[in-house]
């Protein structure tokens, strides 16, 4: 419905309001009417006013929903519900809504007893939505205010809360409140909820450091408790559908449960597309896009291929030093030669700063010190089982040690942290170059150096972020997992830590990290590979009965056990079938790197909770792979095309 400068995107009729705290209404205390979300310039406002009083709307001032779900009711018969509400949320409330100009609707004039009681409130004043208590004949929510008052209490008599929250979602983010499930926080769209988030949830113990020594000695006995913390959180923030229809969802419009709604914000996924890996770029592929001067040509076709089908072993060791931004995809081969006469240089007088300290200086050095004690420790048991490092005198371990030590000169605020010689590890391997290895791995780590610094903030919006992305594809998992105390996610810590290095063998993390360097499809394709692994074992973690104990213990069996080639294929599935949402929402678009990051708003609202928060943006193309070969079919469930909504009113 439109009108001169406003638009009605929705309209529900058989809301009423309550004027009376009794138990037992009486047809006077009972006011119908119709509500409507108007978009009108650049605002956005929820109206209400009553119907005429005419016609013979008395017939469902008292209707009780039958088993049919039709409207029913005897003049004579007095109801006898029990309404189970507080009387303060019943009641018209004492605080008045600021007058605002309503715009012409179909309910009553001025002059009529009950046109006074009609409101009109912008979206962006509301702080927050409390429902009623689950049980009830109909469903009610009470809208409070940013000055603190609240709305008159609207009683849904025919069904309706839901589209209506759903309608308010596109316009606002709605999320469980973390003290008290039946109020819903009112915030403005921010990607900083995130961040705010985390911030405040304060998942790490206060000796942070030691978390990631303990996760990678021992993920399993690592229960990491404190992450319990944002099962709850999160289950409340983002409560999904269970296969696309919960049971505590409302169905039909006339049957409905109406007050069992959980869900705010919904996204309902397409089907999931196969996809095909290609074979690896061979040297005489490579060979095909280097041009004059040694310079190569048609890089973006270039990275695609790396993407599809990763590197033959023998061009990883040229390659990578693209990959790893040691040398420029636009340089000629002699600026090649130049800038690594340079990089020699710059690491050699690097290398010789912690060189040239005595043993005497090093005893007053603590840090120093400490730095080479936990270096020595960690490279003697770094990939022993490697030809490349096995032996007791083998030089490869006295260059990872070389390698560690100078870049702790380089970044002196990091230095060094366990968990980085596994990072160096396959760089070394296949660079076999001291200075390149060293350059390669500092490109590495401007990636993911976040990971290993003391607040461990990076590694809690990655976490945060994967159980997002879990969340929009695979509800009914995510629930199992906060069901079992496991909905923290704290076992796939190690995964994003040093990105899978401990979980596939050493062959495959090569072919693994070379198509995570390319960037593509998105900046975060390391969080849908730990995606893709949860979604090959769900039906086993589903089925199988286990608790928190044998979830962390199937997880960690899982190690050495995967597939990198099904794997991959499974994540880029999972990316395409997100992209192909139309209504992907704005946080998970962030994600995966299809929108840029909403700036924060001041002030935040503290400590706001992550919900769903649905807005229209075509999907990002996909690198093509028509030299694809055939893997197997994705075997994974099938999720439920999107639906309309079938309860009643205009939702445009």
């Amino acid at each position: 419905m439109e009108g001169a400068g406003y638009r009605v995107v929705f309209e529900k009729g058989g809301v009423y309001l309550h004027t009376s705290a009794k138990k037992h209404q009486d047809p006077d205390s009972l006011i119908a009417g119709v509500i409507r979300v108007v978009e009108k310039d650049n605002d956005v406002l929820l109206h209400w006013a009553p119907i005429e009083e005419a016609g013979d709307s008395s017939q469902i001032f008292f209707s009780k929903k039958d088993t049919s779900g039709g409207d029913s009711c005897t003049s004579e018969e007095e109801p006898t519900f029990d309404p189970g509400y507080e009387p303060d949320w019943a009641v018209i409330s004492t605080v008045q809504p600021r007058p605002r100009h309503s715009e012409p609707t179909r309910g009553a004039e001025p002059s009529s007893p009950r046109g006074s009681w009609a409101f009109s409130v912008s979206l962006g004043e509301l702080r927050s939505i409390r429902r009623s208590k689950p049980g009830l004949s109909w469903a009610y929510l009470v809208l409070v205010t940013q000055a603190g008052g609240s709305l008159p209490a609207l009683h849904f008599h025919r069904g309706g809360t839901r589209a209506l929250l759903r309608v308010l979602s596109r316009y606002l983010l709605l999320a469980s409140s973390p003290q008290d499930s039946r109020l819903y926080l009112v915030f403005p769209h921010d990607s900083s909820a995130l961040s705010s988030s985390f911030h405040h949830l304060q998942l790490f113990d206060q000796d942070s450091s030691n978390v990631v020594s303990r996760f990678l000695q021992d993920p399993y006995s690592t229960t990491f408790s404190s992450f319990s913390r944002v099962t709850n959180f999160f289950r409340g923030a983002l409560q999904p559908h269970l296969e696309g229809a919960s049971p505590d969802l409302p169905p039909a419009p006339d049957d409905e449960p109406e007050p069992g709604f959980e869900v705010i914000s919904c996204v309902e996924l397409g089907p999931r597309p196969a996809v095909e890996r290609a074979p690896p770029i061979t040297e005489e592929e490579w060979t095909g896009h280097v041009g004059p001067e040694g310079r190569l040509q048609r890089v973006p076709e270039l990275k695609a291929r790396i993407f599809s089908g990763g590197l033959s072993p023998s061009l990883r060791r040229e390659a990578w030093k693209f990959l790893l931004g040691y040398l420029s995809w636009e340089g000629s081969t002699e600026e090649h030669k130049a800038h690594v006469r340079k990089k020699t240089d710059e690491y050699f007088r690097m290398k010789l700063q912690w060189k040239s300290v005595s043993p005497e200086q090093e005893r007053r050095n603590s840090l120093l010190h400490g730095y080479r004690s936990l270096i020595e420790r960690d490279v003697s048991r770094t990939d022993r089982t490697n030809k490349f490092y096995e032996g007791p005198e083998n030089p490869g371990l006295g260059l990872l040690n070389d390698i560690l030590l100078t870049y702790c000169m380089y970044h002196f605020d990091l230095g060094y942290v366990q968990g980085m010689s596994d990072l160096l590890s396959p760089i070394l391997y296949v660079i076999q170059n001291e200075v390149d290895a060293f350059w390669c791995f500092c490109g590495f780590m401007e990636r993911v150096h976040g990971n290993f610094e003391e607040s461990q903030e990076t590694m809690k919006r990655q976490l945060g972020q994967l159980l997002l992305l879990l969340r929009v594809l695979d509800p009914p998992l995510c629930d199992f997992l906060d069901s079992q105390d496991s909905g923290s996610l704290c076992f796939c810590f190690r995964w994003l830590l040093i990105w899978f290095k401990r979980e596939f063998p050493f062959p495959d993390v090569l072919r693994l990290w070379e198509v995570l360097w390319t960037g593509l499809p998105g900046p975060n394709l390391h969080l849908l590979v730990a995606c893709a692994i949860l979604d090959m074992e769900r039906d086993t973690l589903m089925l199988s009965g286990f608790g928190s104990n044998e979830i962390l213990k199937h997880i960690n069996e899982l190690t050495m056990k995967l597939s990198v080639e099904d794997v991959l294929t499974r994540a880029e599935a999972l990316y395409r079938q997100l992209t192909a949402c139309r209504e992907l929402p704005h946080n998970v678009q962030e994600v995966l790197g299809l929108a840029p990051p909403a700036e924060p708003q001041s002030p935040s609202p503290p400590a706001s909770p992550l919900p769903l928060s649905p807005t229209r943006a075509p999907p990002a193309p996909l690198p093509s792979a028509d030299t694809a070969t055939a893997t197997q079919p994705d075997s994974s469930l099938e999720i439920l095309p999107e639906e309309d909504d079938d309860e009643e009113g205009v939702d445009s």
